[in-house]
């Protein structure tokens, strides 16, 4: 894993976006794997900001997104579908068609969940996956505990989890307690993974993350470590925990 660290979350949105549009623009069909949650918002925004001036094309690039919640229509404003097309998808010119998001409506679950490793095995590997790291640990929704041998799959959300997505909810009783995630396995498929980090709130996860050498389960984001191109971009609040350390 290589760490760049950054001033703040304006330069760790720039440089990832930068990232992105470089790919974009030397292969014109990417595949992108694309997070939800506030921590990308920045990033989607420099996207569609480039998109506008430079013109750069989505014409041909395939985006998969990493998760949805289960029980909630495309169209509900928490749904993660929605999010996507308020903060890029209307923004940019990607064909709907190119456009991978779990089903959490779908009547059998199991059934989308082997539906979207179908995509995702069509696609041999997103070219970049763009993650966050939770508080605990996770990586998409996979929380600890989980197998690093996971595809596509149904989990039920930590109470961390639910209680920090709380804040796009009018209640905590409205965040749903499941959702559809890419497994462990599904995001090593990548063939370069961005790891984007800021706040003070993480920095806790980010010196476990980065003060040792094992790979366990019960922290989902040390599976990255055995993953051959995986960049940390982290602003100084996240990595403060970490220097103080070393």
């Amino acid at each position: 894993m290589r760490i760049l660290e950054v001033k703040d979350y304006h330069e760790m949105s720039s440089i990832a976006a930068r990232i992105i549009i470089e790919k974009v623009q030397s292969k014109p069909d990417t595949k992108l794997g694309l997070a939800t949650g506030g921590t990308p918002i920045g990033l989607y925004k420099e996207l569609i900001q480039d998109y506008r001036s430079n013109g750069t094309s989505y014409e041909r690039v395939c985006t998969f997104n990493l998760d949805e919640y289960v029980g909630i229509d495309a169209d509900d404003s928490n749904s993660y579908r929605y999010f996507m097309e308020e903060n890029l998808f209307a923004h940019i010119n990607v064909p709907q068609s190119q456009i991978h998001i779990p089903d959490g409506t779908a009547e059998d679950l199991k059934a989308e969940c082997e539906r979207y490793d179908v995509e995702l095995s069509q696609a041999e590997g997103v070219d970049i996956q763009i993650l966050g790291i939770g508080s605990n640990g996770h990586i998409g929704f996979n929380e600890p505990g989980t197998s690093f041998y996971s595809n596509t799959h149904i989990v039920e959300l930590d109470e961390t989890t639910r209680k920090a997505n709380a804040r796009f909810f009018e209640r905590l009783e409205d965040v749903p307690k499941q959702a559809i995630t890419m497994g462990i396995a599904s995001i090593l498929k990548a063939k370069q993974i961005l790891l984007l980090v800021s706040g003070i709130n993480k920095a806790e996860v980010m010196k476990q993350l980065l003060t040792t050498d094992e790979v366990d389960e019960q922290l989902p984001a040390s599976a990255l470590k055995v993953h051959p191109d995986v960049m940390i971009l982290a602003d100084e609040e996240a990595l403060s925990s970490y220097k103080s350390k070393v």
